[in-house]
């Protein structure tokens, strides 16, 4: 037992050590090799298949289909009898005639229009699953300090990022495997008029399993909770 407790405690002292010697850049760099190493993802043409589980109600399956040099990006959603299409090319949305007659048949109209729910399914898959290479983007601010915190049991290297106003107000924290620099957790809150982080605000999710997609490493499970009282949003399962 007192050799156990010499061999955490040294594992914990040298992971400190690096959390103060590495810095934010360092550490995305070092992630993104872990991921990417051929540096696929800015050429990335694949599809993805997402099954999203959510309490109490049916699960969604969606067809995606990313081509990041084309500058397309197209979903297929499924739940029970509904399908949903979205589809953006080169910055426009493009609506079929199908489409086209199913939007004006619904009644009441949705709070946001075709376009702009097509574009937010293309940012958030392309996000999401293009991390941590979509952290190199424009508007992106990578914290130069890099934490070491204990989060649901397990030690990481925690990177703060934050973004031109343009792009988004959220202050968002990367965990790290401090060994292989996987990500594995990441957390976003939302902030206030004055900037400021509100604790209470925003989620964490949590990452298991990866498989690999045109030689990138991506997370298989992604299980969302609230950070204000840890409650279970839902899981998107790579197929």
């Amino acid at each position: 037992m007192k050799t156990l407790a010499i061999f955490l405690f040294a594992s914990l002292l040298s992971i400190t050590c690096m959390s103060q010697k590495i810095r934010g850049e360092e550490l995305l760099d070092k992630a993104i090799k872990y991921h990417d190493p051929e540096g696929n993802w800015k050429t990335f043409n694949g599809k993805l298949y997402v099954t999203m589980e959510i309490p109490n109600k049916s699960n969604r399956d969606s067809e995606i289909t990313i081509n990041l040099p084309k500058q397309y990006f197209n979903l297929i959603a499924r739940r029970d009898t509904v399908t949903n299409v979205y589809t953006i090319k080169k910055g426009n949305c493009i609506i079929s005639k199908q489409d086209s007659i199913i939007i004006s048949k619904q009644n009441p109209k949705p709070q946001r229009s075709y376009c702009e729910t097509a574009k937010l399914y293309k940012d958030y898959y392309t996000y999401l699953y293009g991390l941590p290479m979509k952290l190199k983007d424009s508007g992106t601010h990578i914290h130069d300090k890099v934490e070491l915190k204990r989060f649901k049991g397990n030690d990481y290297l925690v990177l703060k990022v934050t973004y031109d106003a343009s792009v988004g107000s959220d202050i968002w924290y990367f965990y790290f495997n401090p060994k292989t620099y996987a990500l594995k957790v990441y957390q976003f809150f939302k902030t206030d008029e004055q900037g400021k982080l509100k604790p209470d605000s925003g989620e964490y999710i949590l990452l298991k399993e990866e498989t690999v997609i045109n030689n990138i490493k991506i997370p298989k499970i992604r299980a969302w909770y609230y950070n204000k009282d840890n409650m279970y949003l839902g899981t998107d399962v790579l197929k």
